[in-house]
């Protein structure tokens, strides 16, 4: 039986609750907290020896990822296991190269999500199948770097958000920003890409097959 301190770090209460009804009906011991966004999963951390944090991608203000590589420079021995609603082509790779244990969609089926758990708490990697595939075909590569991979996280995020018909309006509610913020991402995004407006950039995520999954 195992014994556990776990951090779950997610914006929606729901969810958080869902995610602690799983892992309290396991047999497993484990004492379980909530933080809402960034600056509370830093305050927990810092306070408490957690052996595992559940972390959100799209957080309120700080980008997911960029929690994430902070709670590595911090604690590098700290477990992260990624739950995110963005299928694993779009951030799984930056995750574990980031620090991340492993990473799962929010559509993984219960028992994904409880295999993780546990050969994650075992000091293991979590990495599904496909994954797996994605990430050996990316070590193996030797082109140049896309110019989506120059993107910063919130910048990548903001970009998919907008090619899969997001408003800025929208965007800035969903990521608890201002209009403002994100317009100036998106201006960001399409000097990064050496493009002129937004037509441009969606045809290039349709070209490179990036938002393809969401729009499934």
């Amino acid at each position: 039986m195992l014994s556990a301190k776990i951090l779950i770090a997610d914006d929606h209460e729901i969810f958080r609750k869902g995610i602690k009804q799983i892992l309290s009906d396991m047999p497993d011991k484990y004492d379980i907290e909530e933080a809402s966004n960034g600056s509370e999963v830093m305050k927990k951390i810092s306070g408490n020896e957690f052996d595992m944090v559940l972390l959100d991608i799209s957080m309120p203000g700080r980008n997911g990822i960029d929690i994430l590589k902070q709670l590595k420079n911090f604690r590098p021995d700290l477990q992260v296991l990624i739950l995110s609603m963005y299928p694993e082509e779009q951030f799984a790779v930056r995750a574990l190269k980031a620090g991340a244990a492993g990473y799962l969609t929010k559509a993984s089926k219960h028992d994904e999500f409880v295999n993780a758990v546990h050969k994650i708490l075992a000091g293991k990697k979590y990495i599904s199948a496909s994954l797996a595939n994605r990430l050996a075909l990316y070590i193996r590569t030797d082109e140049r770097k896309a110019p989506h991979e120059t993107l910063s996280a919130r910048e990548y995020e903001v970009m998919c958000m907008t090619a899969s018909g997001k408003r800025v309006k929208q965007i800035a509610m969903e990521l608890s920003l201002s209009d403002k913020t994100i317009s100036t991402y998106r201006s960001r995004i399409l000097n990064k890409l050496k493009m002129k407006n937004i037509a441009q950039l969606i045809q290039y995520t349709i070209n490179n097959r990036i938002v393809e999954q969401l729009n499934k």
